[in-house]
């Protein structure tokens, strides 16, 4: 089947959640925390089908209320949720962000066990990923059984159609029951995907490399099929690894570095990284990882940077993806600045 005949240019795998974002403090000095529709494969979707692309996504809920502002919110953003099913007998998984006082984040999990872990490999929709151009997933419906066969079984059927695969290792440690766990799964993840995006301590972890350029080489070196590997440094910016073919040499590679846009409007960075992976992933289904090149990965890695800026000065993420409109404006006004 031709790239163009396919129904959908991404489908994506895996968890659909409630994240419960604290937003300051009651007058009792309590916590106050704001209910957002969330998880990295939606809204890695969510900035997809803003910018015009045609989205699909494979996962389940609780049937609760949860779960139905869930369903809804998804479809608003005009993804498409035949895939989506309904667990009546677990809840909805839920995760609650805490901001600590230097900005970073603390993960608190309602998942033992979450309707997004109890997805079977029978309740797949299989033609929705049959017919993606690219089939997108994490490590996160890896944790578990049965969801880890059903993504299993997911990967094998985007392979078969000759589907583009891109992977976000995505690291949550307390979901996870081992580390060692965590690392075999991840590197299955790693050895069935074209195109990875890994944070700036996930590659730090993984390859046991302080140097980004040294894990970066490792990871290429052991999966000769990674094509693109995306490595988001957060406030230091962006790097992209890329391959021209599979199991090029690091000598061959091209490396090409981005600096972030910091803004003052900073109020959180949930779904910053989900927003950089679904404007790379947008430049990749617009020319390919073969009509990739250093001056369209830098303008792909700029352009991810800006929407990722953009997504920090905004609570929540799936329901306020940046438009294009908006990003190229953003980064108009950075270049009239410089």
């Amino acid at each position: 089947m031709q790239m163009e005949e396919k129904q959908f240019d991404v489908t994506a795998i895996g968890e659909l959640l409630i994240d419960f974002i604290q937003y300051g403090m009651s007058e009792q000095g309590n916590p106050l925390f704001e209910a957002n529709p969330g998880g990295a494969p939606c809204n890695v979707l969510s900035m997809l089908a803003g910018l015009g692309n045609r989205t699909a996504f494979v996962g389940k809920v609780g049937e609760d209320g949860f779960g139905r502002q869930l369903c809804t919110a998804v479809k608003e953003q005009g993804i498409d949720v035949g895939g989506l099913v309904f667990d009546g007998v677990v809840h909805t998984t839920l995760a609650l962000v805490h901001r600590l006082e230097n900005g970073d984040r603390d993960f608190s999990f309602y998942r033992k066990p979450g309707a997004d872990m109890r997805l079977t490999a029978g309740e797949l929709l299989e033609d929705r990923i049959r017919s993606a151009r690219l089939f997108h997933f994490g490590s996160l419906s890896m944790t578990d059984e049965p969801v880890r066969s059903a993504t299993m079984r997911a990967i094998s059927l985007a392979e078969e159609s000759g589907a583009m695969i891109s992977f976000d290792p995505n690291l949550r440690i307390p979901l996870w029951d081992s580390l060692e766990l965590a690392k075999e799964q991840i590197a299955i993840g790693m050895a069935h995907c074209d195109l990875m995006k890994i944070s700036d301590n996930e590659i730090q972890w993984f390859t046991g490399k302080e140097d980004f350029d040294e894990g970066a080489a490792v990871l290429l070196e052991n999966n000769p099929g990674l094509r693109l590997l995306l490595v988001s440094l957060g406030p230091g910016g962006s790097l992209g690894f890329y391959r021209r073919e599979p199991g090029q040499p690091m000598d061959q590679v091209t490396r090409v570095f981005v600096p972030a846009f910091l803004q003052e409007g900073t109020i959180e960075t949930t779904g910053a990284g989900d927003t950089f992976m679904g404007s790379m992933l947008h430049h990749v289904l617009r020319y390919g990882l073969d009509g990739l090149d250093a001056d369209r990965l830098k303008q792909a890695l700029t352009f991810a940077n800006a929407a990722a800026s953009i997504i920090t000065t905004r609570k929540g993420a799936l329901r306020v993806m940046p438009k294009q409109a908006e990003i190229e404006a953003f980064l108009k006004e950075k270049q009239a600045e410089a």
